[in-house]
């Protein structure tokens, strides 16, 4: 059974294109996921560990016949491999991977909580996906449009990168 996901991905160091687009590509790389849609590049300032350069952000939909728990590893395999290191929380990173939606899931694990506990609270992330899911999931997008008006730092996201899939 195909389910589709949505990840948020974010770089702040060296090359953050090629870091995000790397990322997708080792994504793309499993046969057991397919990426169906890419928002466009964000710069966006960072949040929580201020004191760090801005950050590319972009959320994915892929599809996949994963479970969540392996498209996870899947990301944190693809983290590891560019480079991702975890040193400072919310720091400054090669890349960051984060699964925001797995279908209808809803779980809570120590490992993986779905939907991502955060992301109603960032702007940085619901740009980018109300981005990806407006033309797939209008009623979604809709929906987290609401949530975006009351998110703070909407000022911190400017578009770097009009992209399309």
């Amino acid at each position: 059974m195909r389910q589709i996901a949505y990840v948020g991905l974010g770089s702040n160091l060296g090359d953050r294109e090629r870091y995000l687009d790397e990322a997708v590509m080792l994504l793309e790389q499993h046969h057991g996921v397919r990426v169906t849609g890419k928002s466009s590049i964000y710069e966006t300032d960072p949040v929580g560990f201020v004191d760090q350069g801005p950050f590319l952000n972009r959320v994915i939909e892929v599809e996949t016949a994963l479970s969540p728990e392996a498209l996870f590893e899947v990301m944190l395999a693809a983290e590891q491999s560019l480079g991702r290191k975890r040193e400072v929380r919310w720091g400054p990173r090669t890349i960051d991977l984060d699964m925001l939606l797995f279908d209808e899931r809803e779980q809570d694990r120590p490992d993986l909580i779905l939907p991502h506990p955060r992301m109603l609270e960032r702007a940085f992330v619901l740009v980018p996906l109300i981005e990806v899911m407006s033309g797939r999931q209008p009623g979604k997008a809709e929906a987290l449009k609401r949530q975006l008006d009351r998110a703070e730092g909407k000022e911190g996201v400017t578009l770097w990168k009009r992209t399309t899939l």
